[in-house]
């Protein structure tokens, strides 16, 4: 499975494509000037068959290079039903192949907008695992809540995403890991995963794809709700809802 990340800022596209058969898939190609070079190159080089265009939500910085895009490559455009020019929205938990080795699974993930779908992608020949989170989960931290609720964000980090296998890389849709940790670190200090993740934030510009479902249970404190210092720096709070509304509301003033 070969990845390859760009984004302007601090937004993040990827392109992902499978090893044997070179099909490959875009994933919130949002500027098109940086985008639309690195896909004309790799089809000239005959490293990628390009067969879909994939978003995570609707929010502009993610779909708003479908329409260019689409000039280019008229092809299918798997999203939620808010995306622009969207195709086809897979269901929840559905599955859909890419090349001959790997699976992608749609995980509808509602709150930070309610079309928001993450993709979880196995590869059966590498047996390399990674999700695509887009806005709903960060590296150390998650979306906020502009069309959902704490419950939402709640059952999207600690039911569906949480479920992964703890060896899945996460690829978010941006770069906040150094606000991320610095959050945590207000919340827990004493974490020395939390620790170990803002050095290297400080020490790294990218951090997609470094860590794991496994990671973020460690650090990241949307998703250790029940953790007792969690609770205390939301005021004692101890239901897991209420929990993650502060944080919330915490991470918004910060």
């Amino acid at each position: 499975m070969y990845f390859a990340g760009t984004g302007k800022g601090n937004n993040y596209a990827y392109l992902i494509s499978d090893d044997q058969t070179k099909d490959a898939t875009v994933i919130d190609p949002a500027n098109p000037p940086e985008v639309l070079p690195v896909l004309k190159q790799r089809r000239e080089e005959g490293a990628i068959n390009l067969k879909s265009i994939i978003n995570t939500h609707h929010h502009q910085d993610h779909s708003g290079g479908n329409a260019e895009t689409l000039k280019s490559y008229p092809l299918p455009l798997i999203a939620g039903r808010d995306s622009p020019h969207v195709t086809s929205t897979p269901a929840h938990n559905s599955t859909f192949p890419l090349g001959s080795s790997i699976t992608i699974t749609a995980l509808h993930t509602p709150c930070h907008t309610q079309d928001s779908i993450c993709y979880y992608l196995s590869d059966s020949s590498t047996n390399e695992r990674a999700v695509f989170t887009g806005d709903t989960l960060f590296i150390g931290g998650c979306g906020r809540f502009f069309e959902g609720t704490p419950a939402e964000m709640h059952t999207a980090l600690n039911e569906v995403l949480t479920g992964l296998p703890g060896d899945t890389k996460v690829y978010p849709g941006h770069e906040y890991t150094a606000g991320n940790a610095k959050f945590g670190l207000s919340i827990t200090p004493s974490n020395p995963a939390l620790q170990k993740l803002g050095d290297f934030a400080a020490q790294n510009k990218q951090t997609q794809g470094k860590f794991t479902i496994g990671d973020e249970k460690d650090y990241n404190v949307f998703m250790r709700l029940d953790d007792p210092a969690v609770q205390k720096a939301t005021g004692g709070l101890t239901d897991p809802v209420a929990v993650m509304g502060k944080l919330r509301e915490m991470k918004n003033s910060m």
